[in-house]
This record gives C-alpha cells, sequence and structure tokens, in this order.
C-alpha cells in the first residue's frame, strides 16, 4: 500500500495559494483515479483507491501545514505503511512556478511542512515532488507570497505542473520510485 500526501492550509480562504499547490495535486489525482476523498479520520481527509494493481491512500492533513506530521505518522501506523512507501507533494521556492523535482529524500530547505514530517517520521528519507511557485519578488515577504494567489500568467504553469504530479504518482503504481525520477526529472 502506498501513501499519497499532499501539503496545504485547511479551509477556502488558504484554495488556490502557492502554499496549498499540494492539496491541489491530490484532488486532481483523486479526479483522474477516482478515488473519493471521504474519509475524516487522522486530524486529514484521505481516500482509498486500486491503482494499475497497487492499494493507494491519498491524504490531505487538515492540521496545518506546520504540523502535517500529526496527520501522516498515525495514519501511516494505522495501514501500517513503512516510509518507503511514502510520497509528499508539496511548494518549493527554489524551482520556478510550473517545474516540478522527484526526490528520494533531502532536507527540509526551511519548509515547516516537510520540518513536522521528518520530526514525525523520524527521518528526511522519504520519496517527495516538489512542485515550484518561485521566490517573492520586489521585498514581498515569504508568508505573504506563499499565501498568496498566483499570478494570471503563472496558472498554465501551475496547472501543468499539477497534470504532471499526477501522472507520477500514477506511473509510481507499477515503477519503482527511481524509473519515476527519470521520466518526470
Amino acid at each position: 500500500m502506498k501513501l499519497v500526501v499532499g501539503l496545504g492550509n485547511p479551509g477556502s480562504k488558504y484554495a488556490g495559494t502557492r502554499h496549498n499547490v499540494g492539496f491541489d495535486c491530490i484532488d486532481y489525482c483523486a479526479r483522474q483515479l477516482g478515488i473519493e476523498l471521504d474519509q475524516s479520520k487522522f486530524k486529514g481527509m484521505y481516500g482509498k483507491g486500486n491503482v494499475n494493481g497497487e492499494k493507494v491512500i491519498l491524504l490531505k492533513p487538515l492540521t496545518y501545514m506546520n504540523l502535517s506530521g500529526e496527520s501522516v505518522r498515525p495514519l501511516m501506523d494505522y495501514f501500517n505503511i513503512d516510509v518507503e512507501d511514502v510520497l509528499i507533494i508539496y511548494d518549493d521556492m527554489d524551482l520556478p512556478v510550473g517545474k516540478i523535482r522527484l526526490r528520494q529524500k533531502g532536507s527540509a530547505g526551511g519548509h515547516n511542512g516537510i520540518k513536522s514530517l521528518i520530526q514525525h517520521l523520524g527521518t528526511p528519507e522519504f520519496k517527495r515532488i516538489r512542485v515550484g511557485v518561485d521566490r517573492p519578488q520586489n521585498g514581498e515577504s515569504i508568508v505573504s507570497y506563499v499565501l498568496g494567489t498566483y499570478r494570471p500568467e503563472e496558472r498554465e504553469d501551475v496547472e501543468q505542473a499539477i497534470i504532471q504530479s499526477s501522472k507520477a504518482v500514477e506511473a509510481w503504481a507499477t515503477k519503482s520510485f527511481l524509473e519515476v525520477m527519470n521520466e518526470f526529472n
């Protein structure tokens, strides 16, 4: 069984913001893969499905970004999912808008959601899809930037990144993550 987690913040005021691109990816994956996010437990919304013969859980932690690990760890424990079967999708300011980068492990890089996951999982060695949101311009604060919405000219690039992330999730059901990295990086 594989667990795919999209990071974000709950509530309509955060919908469509850069920090919620992980949620956007999970919502898109759910539609594409026919998985209904109809379970509310483990401080999150999740759904279970079957992707090319592989059992998959899609999860959106509803703990707010900084506490994401409080949702992911209990779900992993309940379903007996090993950390090597976990994939986290989240926003990354070190990549241009619309670019995705798959990694098998890494540091938090200043991302509070990833810091929480490292703390609760006890390791930085979990698979990731980093979705580029770029950095703020003209002295805008990081908080205002990541909690802000995309500029109109960025929407198409973001939508393509969400589609590519979903395709990578689907590919991971039947391929090794290294093969998926080679295909999508």
